[in-house]
């Protein structure tokens, strides 16, 4: 090799280092995903995607002037129920969310995989048992992993896992508490608190013994899903 070769390898093998630098620290920083000329992993420098949610938080009675919050993927945001416990809101985030809504110490949550209605009932309270059971955790390890692990947001972010939670939870309560319920599809039925369909079911689902007096899902509810979504791990 003369010396004008060894003039144009050097400069050469150095910006090859270097690439390789730069490539083993942005692998390192998405968990293994290129990120080349972004800010976040498997996203753009923009601002997240906009996202609409309504829907209703009830027990069978309105939760009135709830805190509505979601904690999502990427984002956040929160808002507060009308007295019908009624919601809506816009904002930026990756999906899917965990939507909680709280009013006078009763805590529901909610699953959103999608923009749309999504409500807030002891239905979706455990649905979301069925779903943290199948992903080995609990609803509050759910709540707390989610924005960390890619595995629950891929889970949740599927509807076909979601919308197979709603039917077990369904399936189950109608064969354990001896209920058939009026609106299977809890979850995105837009509905009425005092009207027929969701809110029917949750009276029905009150009197049969599945939600107790504070309007939460009782423990041998919560029970029973809880062991039918391990018995079918995600």
């Amino acid at each position: 090799m003369n010396a004008r070769d060894v003039r144009l390898v050097r400069p050469l093998a150095a910006a090859l280092s270097a690439a390789a630098l730069v490539t083993s620290v942005s692998l390192a920083s998405c968990n293994g995903t290129a990120c080349f000329g972004m800010d976040r992993c498997g996203g753009g420098t923009g601002p997240l995607p906009s996202v609409g949610v309504s829907g209703t938080a009830a027990t069978g009675r309105a939760l009135a002037g709830a805190v509505v919050s979601f904690g999502c993927a990427d984002g956040s945001a929160s808002t507060t129920s009308d007295s019908g416990g009624r919601y809506s809101v816009t904002f930026n985030a990756s999906l899917p969310c965990i939507l909680a809504a709280s009013s006078a110490g009763t805590t529901l949550h909610s699953v959103v995989f999608a923009g749309g209605t999504i409500n807030t009932t002891p239905e979706t309270e455990l649905m979301l048992v069925y779903l943290a059971a199948q992903l080995g955790t609990s609803v509050s390890g759910l709540v707390a992993s989610l924005p960390n692990n890619t595995r629950f947001q891929q889970a949740l972010s599927n509807g076909t896992n979601v919308l197979a939670a709603q039917s077990a939870v369904v399936a189950n309560l109608q064969q354990r508490y001896a209920v058939t319920l009026a609106q299977p599809s809890f979850l995105t039925t837009p509905f009425v608190v005092g009207q027929p369909g969701v809110d029917s079911d949750l009276d029905a689902l009150a009197k049969a013994g599945a939600i107790d007096s504070n309007g939460l899902p009782d423990a041998a509810a919560v029970s029973l899903l809880a062991q039918a979504g391990s018995a079918h791990p995600l």
